[in-house]
């Protein structure tokens, strides 16, 4: 039988030892809106940081909360009918409390019911989930419009930078030296918290990888093949920033069909292990059946087992900026595509809105002219992308290269270097 008493004392103990003033203030914090009546829902790649900002916001918003970490293995079996013990408990445990934080709440079958009746008896309620059908179905189909979405992902450029201490604004030669250096480290060992604070890489990759898979995946979606799965999700990873073959994995591991090979990738997806852009087309099938694939985070590239080599700065960068798209832009309104034409040209970021296009996005590692070949292939899918979508915007972000405004033709290219380009928040859309 469980100890809920110890359970939760100790959960209890845990947050007591959150020490928010040694905290990094991230952009994201603004989005929570404690004053409604909505629940608050932060979802994202586990370890990111969902329970630690849920926790920094209510603590300096003076909320008086109670916290269960459905995460915990002594929880692992937990189930509906439990939660009124969970209560009394937490009663118990921390006397009166308006709101409650409820960590991985999607490990609880039929959570919502449980939610739905604190909700109508006026409790507040924040929950973290590490899986997008958490948001998209089950949200969608039991709150019904009264929740508030956060979407969180690994820090961002800008809080790595002040995790480090480094400069984010000064327009001196030093701290733009300090800047590129910083983002040659982001690039290399990306934005989970736990490592920027000194954890062995390589280890906890494995672990965090291994949790997305056996929990997040395999039991919540019963599946057997469970090694099967590693493999498409470390060649995903080995091929990210390029289009995914359903085809080309259905032969190469040997899988019943393509729509099981669609169905992990999906699960892959769900779980923010990947992110996944479609094609930008009017036709439907075309955005359903062509996608690419990104990380959530760098760390996931190259602190593998049995990787033998490290993806080109180039397609680190192109990740890099993608999830700053996904930070940026208004999930509602707002959508990112690829433009590809076979063997014509490539446009790596269209960002649209509602019936229009906004801007088109290239990235690339150097911005050389004295390079023809590559000079020509990044500024002719851009000038080429225009002409097609009537767009006028379009931004080049290079990781090296000087900031400047190319006139090609008709056309004006905004060049801006990443470092500057992840810094600023008003730089675009």
């Amino acid at each position: 039988m469980l100890d809920l008493l110890t359970i939760l004392s100790d959960q209890k103990e845990e947050l007591q030892n959150t020490d928010v003033s040694l905290l990094i203030t991230r952009r994201e914090e603004s989005l929570f809106n404690l004053k409604s009546k909505r629940a608050q829902v932060v979802i994202g790649v586990r370890r990111c940081g969902k329970s630690t900002i849920c926790k920094k916001v209510l603590i300096e918003s003076n909320i008086n909360f109670a916290y269960v970490n459905f995460d915990d293995e002594r929880l692992m079996h937990f189930k509906i009918d439990d939660m009124n013990s969970v209560m009394e408990t937490l009663y118990r445990i921390y006397g009166d409390f308006d709101c409650l934080l409820l960590d991985e709440i999607q490990n609880v079958e039929g959570w919502h019911l449980f939610v739905n009746r604190i909700m109508r008896g006026g409790m507040k309620v924040v929950l973290t989930g590490s899986n997008a059908n958490l948001l998209s179905g089950e949200l969608a189909t039991h709150l019904t419009g009264r929740y508030n979405q956060i979407s969180l992902y690994p820090f961002s450029f800008v809080d790595f930078c002040v995790a480090k201490g480094v400069d984010v604004s000064s327009a001196s030669t030093k701290s733009k030296a300090l800047r590129q250096r910083a983002l040659d480290e982001y690039l290399s060992c990306g934005g989970f918290p736990e490592i920027i604070d000194g954890e062995e890489k390589k280890e906890y990759v494995m672990s965090l990888l291994s949790a997305i898979i056996q929990k997040d995946i395999c039991r919540r979606y019963k599946i057997n093949r469970t090694q099967t799965l590693w493999e498409i999700a470390n060649n995903l990873i080995d091929k990210n920033c390029q289009e995914i073959s359903y085809n080309v994995i259905q032969r190469q591991f040997d899988i019943g069909s393509v729509h099981t090979v669609k169905n992990y990738v999906s699960y892959l997806n769900e779980a923010f292990l990947l992110r996944t852009v479609s094609k930008f087309s009017t036709k439907s099938s075309d955005r359903l059946l062509s996608k690419k694939s990104y990380v959530t985070d760098m760390a996931f590239i190259s602190d593998r087992e049995d990787v033998v080599m490290s993806q080109n700065l180039g397609w680190r960068l192109e990740n890099a900026v993608y999830l700053e798209l996904l930070r940026r832009i208004n999930s509602e309104y707002q959508q990112i595509y690829y433009l590809r034409k076979t063997n014509l040209f490539e446009v790596d970021f269209v960002i649209y809105e509602g019936s229009r296009i906004l801007e088109l996005i290239q990235v690339t590692y150097l911005m050389d002219k004295s390079n023809k070949k590559l000079y020509k292939r990044e500024i002719d899918g851009l000038i080429k992308g225009a002409q097609l979508t009537k767009c006028e915007r379009l931004t080049l972000v290079c990781l090296e290269g000087e900031n400047e405004i190319l006139d090609v033709g008709e056309h004006k290219i905004k060049v801006v270097k990443a470092s500057e380009w992840l810094c600023n928040y008003r730089g675009h859309l």
